[in-house]
């Protein structure tokens, strides 16, 4: 018999998320390695410190706020020309107003007008999410959607969706809490939003006085009283658009003693040049690039040419570096550079990217001065820094995982050096937009081994963060471009981790179809290996459908093939699957026999994350065998274990089962508490597990019962 168990009243922690629980009896302490508490969101790019020209625009905007709210919230569209400041005029409304959005301010680039692809809403819809805690999302684009509206129902935000291009890219990603503001800018009216009660701002060109102003504010107000003509020019050839004066403003910068004069005159013969290109006044920011452009000593503009080829919206030191082939030291001083003469914009965390006019002069540029070949060429080398990069993240993550090889152009200069599996797991986080990028963009240009080896590298963000959609797509991409390199391994690979997805999206008929086809293709090769991989997937596939005993079949069979090849890691996993097998079974002796071999298996091989998963099914096969106190130690060891591999998923099953081991007390007060504690955390992570734990919420006694005694 146990002795009296704890009693705490307070919070559970889930993930870094403060669940309020109640009295939580069994000493349940639910935590990660994450902090208590995410800060409330502040995703908005640096606005500048005054903002001139526009007070007519924020006092309507102003209005706008203070006018009763609309059901589904406020949506304010800021309509006008490329170059006119919508961005800086939405940021520095939004961030002078940060006390009406207690709960957050959010950002997303649409990029809508950007080379490659604009922003896929599922993308954005997950980047919201995990601000506010929620770690998975649905891969169909209208449940992604409805936990967003559902995620913010009740909160106080603020959202700037930035370079929209119609009606449908922004209706998914309104919050639809009449608590919340939208803000969008776009170069199109998007009158499409009106049957969602939008407001329209329409966003002209700044007047002379404002004009001469911000140039003033870059040059010095001293250089603008010496020069008045040449200033009063210069502010007209730039149309009145703030992103030209800005550019313009900062080349006069560097160059203290030119006249004014001189930039006039330059600004007057580009003016001319361009004429015929003349579109809303961007032939003013074409002109004040060209000049920008034309100052830059010869390293930096190479640099400026081959970033606007990228497919990738950010840049870091390492990215330029390989770009470039520059040193990381020499690329971050380049990048200065250009920030500094506002041809990029320093975002965050030393990350830089373009405004969207800069990056197609940029790309004009590069395609004008450089040939396609060495253009490709450093697309390519960044492919490669994120390969080689991700790889090492993989090996860090997953060290016992089979590697197979990578074909780089080139050997990477300097790929990330990770100080831990944290520190490679965020960075998969931080960088999955930029990895989806360059996955798209080597699919597109047929370049099929980078397309499958970097699916293949991205395991870890796929299995531990779970971003379904970009998984199912990338393995569609995967295995498409590994047959058509015809390369076998490969095609092998991305079934069987392709129908590991398909299983994790709740399709275990096309999952099998997936694992058959692997494992004919591993029967005709003669791989023991490959063979125990697609017939281990086939078992999990019957499994999931139902089917135990064909599970239990192949998932033996696998066990004698690893266990003749010696691959130890391999065979714990294997005896993983045969414990939940046997637990489904009710065969509490045999899952008891397995799961400890699998605990033994994997800890010799060092492998933390698969020995929590296995004490975690040993608890629930202590708990059916009535050996309640066995059953609590391994599962609290297992979820802390979890926690440590920033696993949320298995950390709420394991609560789950915790739960499921004070029912099986007779305590359903605490029960209710765990399995409402996993619920929530469920819902965060967008689980199919969700509807399944409220229905069995549901059918829990109302009345909370006595405990009983534990088993020893």
């Amino acid at each position: 018999m146990e002795g009296p168990r704890n009693s705490i009243t307070g919070q559970v922690r889930i993930e870094g998320v403060a669940l309020q629980t109640g009295d939580v009896h069994g000493g349940v302490h639910v935590h990660s390695h994450a902090p208590a508490l995410l800060p409330v969101p502040r995703q908005l790019p640096p606005a500048p410190a005054r903002l001139l020209g526009r007070g007519v625009e924020l006092a309507a905007l102003d209005r706008e706020l203070r006018a009763l709210p609309a059901p589904g919230g406020r949506c304010l569209v800021l309509a006008g020309p490329p170059g006119v400041g919508k961005s800086a005029l939405a940021g520095y409304w939004l961030r002078a107003r940060a006390g009406e959005f207690p709960d957050g301010l959010f950002y997303a680039d649409l990029r809508s007008h950007a080379p490659g692809d604009p922003a896929d809403p599922v993308e954005v819809l997950g980047a919201f999410l995990r601000a506010l805690g929620l770690s998975g999302v649905p891969a169909e684009l209208g449940e992604a959607a409805a936990l967003w509206r559902s995620a913010t129902a009740r909160r106080r935000i603020g959202l700037l969706l930035d370079s929209a291009a119609t009606a449908a890219q922004v209706r998914a990603l309104l919050p639809g809490s009449e608590h919340s503001v939208a803000v969008v800018t776009s170069r199109t009216r998007l009158t499409g939003l009106r049957m969602d009660g939008a407001g329209f701002l329409p966003i002209g060109l700044i007047d002379r006085s404002a004009a001469v102003e911000l140039l003033a504010d870059r040059v010095g107000a001293d250089r603008i009283a010496a020069e008045p003509l040449a200033a009063d020019q210069v502010v007209t050839r730039c149309a009145g658009l703030p992103l030209a004066i800005c550019v313009v403003g900062a080349r006069m910068a560097a160059r203290p003693r030119q006249p004014l004069a001189a930039t006039a005159e330059a600004l007057r013969r580009e003016a001319d040049r361009l004429a015929v290109l003349r579109l809303d006044g961007e032939t003013a920011v074409r002109g004040a690039l060209d000049d920008s452009y034309g100052a830059l000593d010869p390293e930096a503009g190479r640099l400026y040419r081959l970033l606007g080829q990228l497919p990738v919206a950010e840049f870091t030191p390492g990215v330029a570096a390989a770009a470039a082939e520059l040193s990381p030291v020499l690329a971050d001083l380049t990048l200065d550079t250009l920030a500094g003469v506002h041809l990029l914009e320093e975002r965050r965390d030393g990350r830089y990217r373009f405004h969207d006019l800069v990056r197609l002069h940029a790309r004009e540029r590069g395609r004008a001065e450089e040939s396609a070949e060495r253009c490709r060429a450093a697309v390519r080398r960044v492919a490669d820094h994120y390969l080689a990069t991700a790889t090492a993240a993989e090996q860090l993550i997953t060290p016992g995982r089979h590697n197979l090889a990578r074909d780089y152009a080139r050997p990477p200069c300097c790929p990330v050096e990770f100080t831990g599996e944290p520190a490679a797991l965020e960075w998969f986080d931080r960088e999955r937009d930029q990895l989806a990028a360059v996955l798209r963009d080597a699919a597109r240009h047929d370049e099929h081994g980078l397309v499958w080896q970097l699916t293949d590298a991205l395991q870890p963000l796929f299995i531990r963060l779970r971003p379904l959609g970009l998984q199912l797509e990338a393995h569609e991409l995967g295995l498409r471009a590994a047959r058509l390199a015809g390369d076998r391994a490969g095609e092998q690979r991305m079934l069987t981790s392709g129908g590991q997805a398909l299983r994790s999206a709740g399709r275990p008929v096309d999952s099998a179809h997936w694992y058959r086809q692997a494992l004919e293709l591993a029967v005709a090769d003669g791989d023991p290996r490959a063979e125990s991989q697609a017939r281990t997937g086939l078992g999990h596939a019957h499994r999931q459908l139902g089917e135990l005993p064909a599970a239990r079949a192949q998932f033996e069979e696998a066990l004698r093939l690893r266990t003749a090849i010696g691959y130890r890691r391999g065979v714990g996993l294997l005896r993983i699957a045969l414990g939940e097998v046997a637990v489904d079974a009710a065969d509490e002796a045999e899952a008891v026999r397995q799961l400890n071999a699998a605990v033994a298996d994997l800890t010799a091989v060092a492998d933390p994350y698969e020995v929590a998963r296995a004490q975690a099914i040993l608890g629930r096969a202590h708990t059916i065998a009535g050996r309640y106190g066995q059953a609590r130690s391994v599962l609290e060891t297992a979820r802390e274990g979890f926690a440590a591999a920033g696993a949320p998923h298995w950390q709420a099953r394991t609560v789950e089962w915790l739960g499921e081991l004070a029912l099986a007390q007779g305590d359903t007060a605490a029960a209710r508490e765990r399995f409402t504690a996993a619920h929530e955390a469920y819902q965060r992570l967008a689980a199919p597990d969700t509807a399944r734990l409220a229905r069995r919420l549901e059918s829990l006694p109302t009345g909370a019962e006595s405990p009983v005694a534990e088993g020893s």
